[in-house]
């Protein structure tokens, strides 16, 4: 959807279908929105389109690991649900491999029962769309989305399926249709992004990411080991002896390459080499694949009555597991607005001031956190050692760093 193209028109043309907001997008994000709308609309009564493009329950196999954390688990859990299958990180071991300085981060010190959870992509979005497919949503599945038309009043959108063409008028339109980091294409529906940016970085890194098991498992531990060529993540992610973990590599384009075609035992050796041994050997891997790390965050979330949520908003380096964390506060943030206010400007112009805050502070620390940690200059290395160490020795900045990643900045 190239909501970056939209005209303005005079009046509103002819439409097929009214709704007060119509969706683009039927992921995480998306769907979470359309259902929490759904679940306040008995007194909100608002009217809710999803569209997506995909073919009914196509998300539904997709093994790819996502962390969930406390803070997004409560929102999701309280009225739509959250998969059984979740595993869950109770500690958070973040250290330099080779370098003095760590800290630990354990669900006691906030009394919460875990950090966070590690659940499957399509775990999670057959668990919303199952909470979805039960209110009054009208989902329209198969079908694509054009670029809208904006008058006063409302928005005009044509979408296109295999039944024919037909004509959409919403009075806010949400466009949660994102996607991975990669350079601006006119075709695609992150097209947005290239329209008003606040942040484009290329982190000139690419992710190696897949599943491992390992000889000595740490159940409930998730760890992030910063190396000279980049971060790599390990999330708990179940399987026998719960030595399954979902990997995130981080190195050079042309390494992640290599890597990801060599075979198993030596993929497996170079990772091993890479991590070290506090969960002893890495034995298996499964589901190798690879996408490029960078930045795009949106400087206004709204254009008139339009608003991007999610990856449609941002798309941020893994280091910190917080993209989808934060595109779920997103979503909840403009549920509150719309379901208060209506579906009208100034809810849209109230969601922007409550959302700045937060999204300021984890796209900045996410950004921060990806540079630092990738530079492989001894005195910046001995200096990130000390700034680990001081976390241990002064809590309550822990403390912050930690809420703030479990539940962000909301109000």
């Amino acid at each position: 959807m190239q909501i970056e193209t939209a005209e303005t028109i005079g009046h509103a043309p002819p439409a097929d279908y009214h709704f007060d907001i119509a969706i683009v997008g039927a992921g995480p994000v998306g769907l979470a929105l359309a259902g929490w709308l759904a679940k306040r609309s008995a007194t909100s009564r608002l009217s809710v389109a999803l569209i997506d493009a995909r073919e009914p329950g196509a998300a539904s196999a997709d093994p790819r690991a996502i962390a969930v954390s406390h803070g997004s688990r409560a929102m999701l859990e309280s009225s739509l649900g959250f998969p059984a299958d979740a595993t869950p990180i109770k500690r958070i071991h973040v250290s330099q491999r080779g370098q003095f300085g760590r800290t630990l981060i354990d669900h006691d010190e906030h009394g919460l029962p875990a950090l966070g959870y590690v659940v499957r992509y399509g775990s999670l979005v057959t668990t919303l769309a199952q909470a979805v497919s039960k209110t009054n949503v009208h989902w329209f599945m198969e079908t694509t989305a054009s670029t809208p038309l904006h008058d006063h009043e409302g928005v005009t959108l044509s979408i296109h399926s295999a039944t024919g063409d037909r004509t959409i008028r919403a009075r806010i339109l949400v466009n949660a249709e994102g996607g991975l980091y990669k350079e601006a294409d006119a075709s695609s529906p992150s097209s947005a992004l290239s329209a008003d940016v606040k942040n484009t970085r290329d982190y000139g890194q690419t992710a190696i990411v897949g599943t491992v098991s390992v000889s000595s498992p740490q159940p409930g531990v998730a760890w992030e080991r910063f190396t000279p060529e980049g971060p790599i993540a390990l999330l708990p992610s179940g399987g026998a002896r719960q030595a399954d973990y979902a990997l995130v590599w981080c190195c050079d384009p042309e390494e992640a390459a290599r890597r990801s075609q060599l075979p198993d035992a030596e993929f497996l050796a170079e990772l091993g080499s890479a991590f070290g041994e506090r969960m002893g050997r890495f034995t298996r891997v499964t589901g190798r694949a690879m996408f490029p790390l960078g930045l795009n965050a949106l400087n206004a979330l709204v254009d008139r009555r339009t608003v991007a949520i999610g990856n449609a908003a941002q798309t941020l380096h893994p280091v910190a597991g917080q993209g989808l964390n934060l595109g779920l506060r997103d979503a909840h943030a403009l549920c509150d607005a719309l379901s208060t206010n209506g579906p009208t400007t100034v809810a849209l112009s109230l969601f922007a001031q409550r959302r700045a805050l937060d999204r300021r502070m984890t796209i900045g620390a996410t950004d921060t956190l990806a540079r630092l940690f990738t530079v492989d200059f001894a005195p910046l290395a001995a200096m990130r050692g000390l700034a680990l160490s001081a976390l241990e020795l002064v809590p309550p900045v822990k403390t912050v760093l930690a809420r703030q990643m479990m539940f962000g900045q909301r109000r």
